[in-house]
């Protein structure tokens, strides 16, 4: 895979380079393990979010206003939030939920979020998405994730949330995407959800986020929205 290009077209992001720089110690490391190496050298390079410039104030602005609204629409009360990563771009919106849980696979990351931004009606706790039990909630935000994610492990993390028993997914596409690809886990890539191997149905909404990485190339980002229920099986 060059620097010009890749296989689904588009230019690789600084992510990719970053990742690879580091392939030999991460391929040594769990999920886990891979995710708190990155986190620890700031692998993602952004200089405001350990969570990489997605989560930067100028790249959610589209979202955090339309979050909310889409939240109201479904009449969402409980949301789960899984990667919750910094909480620096939520922590600045008015949800209108009556229970938020954040979880990361990052202990160093959770612990931070708890000192800076616990709540009575707001909890982080450390947990991995593709194996460990979610909570029962209305809706499951799982933005920047799965993207990082190898085939296997996308899979897990689907059975995993099928079993839930949350109501509603909002999660990471890329609806022009002609062509889905496999990575190693903690690498990037775009994902068109609705695209083999996971071939979900036409989302209920989609919120285009704007995204402005890429030179453009990027501008299809969008937080797809489907009930869970709706899900295909992906065993």
């Amino acid at each position: 895979m060059s620097s010009a290009g890749t296989s689904w077209g588009r230019p690789e992001l600084t992510t990719n380079a970053r990742f690879r720089e580091h392939r030999a110690h991460l391929a040594e490391q769990d999920t886990g393990g891979v995710f708190r190496y990155i986190y620890e050298q700031n692998l993602w390079g952004s200089p405001e979010s350990v969570s990489g410039q997605g989560s930067e104030s100028a790249a959610t602005e589209h979202i955090r206003a339309e979050i909310p609204a889409l939240l109201r629409r479904w009449r969402v009360r409980s949301i789960a939030d899984v990667p919750c990563g910094d909480f620096g771009w939520l922590s600045t919106t008015d949800l209108g939920v009556t229970s938020y849980f954040g979880a990361d696979i990052v202990p160093e990351l959770v612990e931070r979020n708890r000192q800076r931004y616990a709540a009575d009606d707001r909890r982080f706790e450390v947990l991995d998405l593709t194996r460990d039990r979610l909570p029962a909630a209305d809706l499951l935000l799982c933005r920047d994730c799965l993207v990082h994610l190898s085939f296997e492990q996308i899979r897990a993390a689907l059975r995993n949330i099928r079993d839930s028993g949350v109501g509603h997914l909002l999660t990471t596409t890329f609806p022009e995407l002609e062509v889905n690809v496999d990575v190693e886990t903690g690498d990037w890539r775009p994902l068109n959800l609705q695209l083999a191997p996971f071939t979900f149905p036409e989302p209920l909404e989609l919120i285009t986020e704007g995204c402005e990485e890429g030179d453009g190339h990027y501008a299809d980002k969008a937080l797809g929205l489907w009930r869970v229920a709706d899900l295909p099986d992906v065993d």
